[in-house]
């Protein structure tokens, strides 16, 4: 067969298109999913906590994958089951099973996007669309992305506040005692962690953060 035959050289760049897109699927896997919101507050919350590298960083990535995991569940047996194994079978080619793939992660990118986000992009591409479905990946990927950041910043104020009380609290009792040359962090944090682990902080942030996104 010839590399010039049309048919050969169209099976030759469905095939390229499919492995660049699993290449690819790291970044899908943190950008595209809820990895971004939940890594984002593990973070603030080990900040607010003032225990430096303590989770250390391999735990938090550890963690915000299984939780990503768990959230993005039903959506990643949905593409195995409607892209990946078709695929496998040769009921779809490379270019259909992407495009069979991609619908669930739309749905899931269209439920958690801030319609302010997506009329910003819609408005910067300077195109309008009739309908939900029509609109672009390159519209709707920016804007989930964009949301995604300003969820997990809202979520990571929400957790400073009951530290910042503490840090407060405690530096006003030294400065009433006189001792200014104590750094209030170090006093404070033993009461932050046992606040935090008194409360179930783990518990109730993973439920609650697992609880932001819209199905």
């Amino acid at each position: 067969m010839s590399f010039l035959d049309p048919q050969h050289a169209s099976s030759t760049l469905e095939i390229f298109v499919f492995l660049s897109a699993i290449s690819l699927a790291p970044s899908l896997l943190i950008m595209l999913t809820s990895f971004v919101r939940i890594m984002i507050s593990l973070s603030f919350l080990r900040s607010a906590l003032g225990t430096q590298q303590m989770p250390p960083s391999q735990v938090l990535i550890g963690l915000a994958l299984f939780l990503t995991l768990f959230v993005m569940g039903p959506i990643f047996t949905e593409i195995n089951d409607t892209a990946l194994k078709p695929y496998t079978d040769g009921a779809l080619s490379a270019s259909q099973a992407i495009d069979a793939g991609m619908k669930p992660l739309r749905r899931f990118m269209l439920n958690q996007a801030e319609d302010k986000d997506m009329a910003l992009f819609m408005e910067l591409s300077g195109e309008t669309y009739d309908s939900i479905e029509s609109i672009p990946n390159r519209v709707l990927m920016p804007a989930f992305m964009l949301g995604e950041l300003t969820k997990g910043f809202k979520i990571g104020f929400i957790i400073y506040l009951p530290f910042i009380a503490i840090d407060m609290v405690v530096a006003s009792i030294l400065m009433a005692m006189g001792m200014m040359m104590l750094p209030p962090a170090m006093i404070s944090l033993p009461f932050k962690l046992l606040l935090f682990i008194m409360s179930g902080g783990w518990s109730f942030l993973v439920e609650n953060l697992v609880r932001t996104f819209r199905f």
